[in-house]
């Protein structure tokens, strides 16, 4: 079916951006690349609109050119520096989706294809082997690197300028469902490792933003602690109950003998240490004891001991 140059317009108009009028016009690796650079980032799309006519000439087949006969095409500057560029993109958007595959796997692989991509623009291409393993061997002579981009897509670009040929013309060209079909499948490979490293980015500070309602209230509760603190390092303000009674924590098997050698219950308070102490001092003085010298003089000494593990510190 002929191309018309009114709907060709108007495509570029509405989508240009997203290569509808390459779709149209059967260039899909040049709509594949606007796609995913978003129409060559802003100024490709607008220098299409100068060739959409010899476009749309070329797609009915005036001015085809013969058999080429082996021809190579002639070297554009321009296809070049788009080479080098979407190379370093692509290995960019590889080092940001993919961090968990290894660099020296994954980016000069994403440069490679960026390049490919560029020289199978339009009725070129180049040999994708030796642009890939160009890639390759230049990102490892930087270890993979993020750096490391730059380098590999100048060697692949070099590369693919050297091996720069024509397509073979008379190939059949696919149906426009299948031809849709691989395009969704290509931007989905590329799309797919952004939106997940987004999504990651986006529930950690989903998270952050839930805990600073806690964050924030432990900030003003700050002084007030600190000023209880304080005072009860100064001693204007006594310890809780917990602490001051031992209820609050679990006796060491230390205590727990002093507790029984002062004929207390564990986790007794201060004071009843300090009374049940004295009581039991009076009994087992040994002044008090001298018939039983050795038995007093040993209680007496259990009983001071256990009285400096419970009650001596808080003396």
């Amino acid at each position: 079916m002929a191309k018309r140059l009114l709907v060709a317009y108007g495509l570029w108009a509405l989508g240009g951006p997203l290569g509808l009028h390459h779709i149209y016009l059967g260039r899909d690796s040049h709509a594949l690349l606007w796609m995913l650079t978003l129409g060559g980032f802003g100024g490709g799309w607008l220098w299409d609109f100068w060739h959409i006519p010899g476009w749309v000439a070329a797609a009915n087949g005036a001015g085809a050119p013969g058999d080429r006969g082996g021809t190579v095409p002639a070297l554009s500057p321009l296809r070049l520096a788009g080479q080098v560029t979407v190379g370093m993109y692509f290995g960019l958007v590889a080092a940001l989706g993919l961090p968990w595959v290894p660099a020296v796997l994954a980016q000069p692989l994403a440069v490679g294809l960026g390049v490919q991509l560029v020289s199978s623009v339009g009725d070129q291409t180049a040999e994708a082997p030796s642009v890939l393993a160009a890639a390759f061997l230049a990102s490892l002579l930087f270890q993979g690197r993020v750096l490391a981009v730059l380098p590999a897509s100048l060697a692949a670009s070099i590369v693919a300028q050297r091996h720069r040929r024509y397509k073979p013309r008379g190939m059949p060209r696919p149906r426009l469902a299948a031809r849709l079909y691989h395009l969704g499948l290509a931007c989905l490979a590329f799309a797919a490792p952004l939106a997940c490293r987004g999504l990651c980015g986006a529930a950690g500070v989903l998270g952050t933003l839930l805990a600073l309602p806690r964050a924030a209230a432990e900030l003003l509760l700050l002084p007030l602690r600190a000023g209880r603190l304080l005072a009860e390092v100064l001693g204007f303000v006594g310890g809780s109950p917990a602490r001051e009674c031992g209820t609050g924590f679990e006796p060491s098997q230390r205590q727990q003998r002093a507790y029984e050698v002062l004929g207390l219950p564990s986790g007794a308070c201060a004071e009843d240490v300090h009374r049940s102490y004295r009581e039991l001092v009076k009994v087992w003085h040994p002044d008090h004891n001298r018939h039983q010298a050795e038995e007093a003089e040993r209680r007496f000494i259990e009983l001071q001991e256990a009285y400096e593990e419970l009650g001596g510190p808080r003396r």
